[in-house]
């Protein structure tokens, strides 16, 4: 393999990266402070087509190869890991669903929205009882065929058949703020794993959908994580992706692809750690010299560039797979879980280099450490990936 970039690659990393120094790092500390989402940045990103990146331009797409897309992720990250958790779940999830199990009319329809940014998109699956236990979750749709609302006072016929849901989400990266979700229930409750389906959700048109709330997190700040309620809320046939109880292999396959832009986000915040610790570094004195002159600061940092930079070929490799149609199963857990374990490594000792300013709102480096965290947990704890990526070596 060469990882050697290409010029157009290339031009997507200094793109990205002159856009999040210009425009998303000067707002980092504000959006971490206010936890709001960050619309006109969003909407910045979608006219240098941020938000559609690994889509074909037939779907308004950037139509970029995994590669770049992992690549301008891990800009966005650097500069902000909310932001790069919003777009992350926007394209490698809800919009990954709809490329890879969505039809023709469906992906013109809602792919083409969310490629522009147009829509946010969202993918609901966790539930307060499954996490990783996925085939746990309690959230159905019941086929039913109706003429019109239960609902009184909803003056909408909904002719033809459709679905009824009924339950709920939690933990839904973008669930406040999204116009497209895919959710997933239990079509057949009695048949495990494959009874589960997957459908098209439009917050604003489906009556019963209803946000309970959005959590306050330790980092993560300006995307919204939502906790979400379904309550007698029908969705026509025509919003179901593929068929019914194809929704676990569909979760399991978009999950596996999103790890590598997780493992994006834990390279980028990694990278943003270390690179404001050799800053730092520089500049701060001690003993009449700056404390990059001492071995042990020297050591700190060397360790960390190097577990960024082995991150980064974890990441890209699983990438190469994945565009060659090969299995990457296990790589994608192998540069999930390391990318992310090495980001809150890096950002604890970026911290440990700026001393008790590490430790205070004053630098960004205590920002880092609590937006790392959260890689070691979404889209697969890294207890789940060690499992996964045991069974495959034992498959071997």
């Amino acid at each position: 393999m060469d990882f050697t970039l290409s010029g157009e690659q290339r031009q997507i990393r200094d793109t990205v990266a002159e856009f999040v120094d210009e425009e998303v790092v000067p707002r980092a500390a504000e959006i971490d402070e206010t936890d709001e989402f960050p619309a006109d940045l969003i909407g910045e990103m979608a006219e240098l087509g941020l938000m559609g990146m690994p889509f074909p331009v037939e779907y308004e797409g950037a139509g970029l190869d995994y590669h770049s897309y992992a690549i301008g992720l891990s800009e966005i990250a650097r500069g902000s890991g909310g932001l790069g958790t919003v777009v992350a779940a926007h394209t490698s999830l809800a919009g990954n669903m709809l490329y890879e199990f969505g039809d023709e009319e469906q992906k013109e329809e809602y792919l083409t929205a969310l490629n522009t940014g147009e829509d946010i998109g969202a993918f609901a699956l966790s539930e307060a009882e499954a996490g990783s236990d996925v085939p746990a979750m309690s959230t159905t749709a019941e086929r039913e065929a109706r003429s019109a609302s239960k609902r009184s006072g909803v003056a909408a016929e909904r002719d033809g058949d459709g679905y009824v849901v009924d339950g709920g989400k939690l933990w839904i990266s973008n669930g406040s703020v999204a116009d497209t979700v895919t959710l997933f229930a239990k079509t057949d409750p009695d048949a495990g794993r494959k009874g589960i389906s997957s459908f098209v959700v439009r917050p604003e048109e489906d009556d019963g959908f209803v946000v309970e709330g959005t959590e306050d997190k330790l980092g993560d700040k300006g995307c919204p994580t939502a906790e979400l309620r379904f309550d007698d809320m029908w969705i026509p046939e025509e919003r179901r992706l593929g068929e019914e109880g194809e929704g676990f292999v569909q979760a399991l396959k978009t999950l596996n692809g999103g790890r590598i832009t997780i493992a994006a986000r834990s390279v980028g915040i990694a990278r943003a750690a270390l690179d404001e610790a050799t800053e730092y570094a520089q500049e701060r004195e001690q003993f009449d010299r700056p404390i990059s002159d001492f071995q042990a600061i020297q050591h700190k940092l060397a360790d960390m560039d190097t577990k960024v930079r082995a991150a980064e070929l974890l990441m890209h490799e699983a990438a190469d797979l994945k565009m060659r149609g090969e299995d990457f199963v296990k790589e994608a857990a192998q540069a999930k879980l390391y990318a992310s374990e090495i980001s809150r490594e890096v950002a604890n000792e970026g911290i440990q280099i700026h001393g008790g300013y590490g430790y205070t709102k004053d630098f960004p480096a205590e920002r880092f450490y609590r937006d790392a965290k959260l890689n070691e947990i979404y889209e697969g704890t890294s207890e789940v990936l060690r499992n996964t990526i045991a069974q495959k070596l034992l498959d071997e």
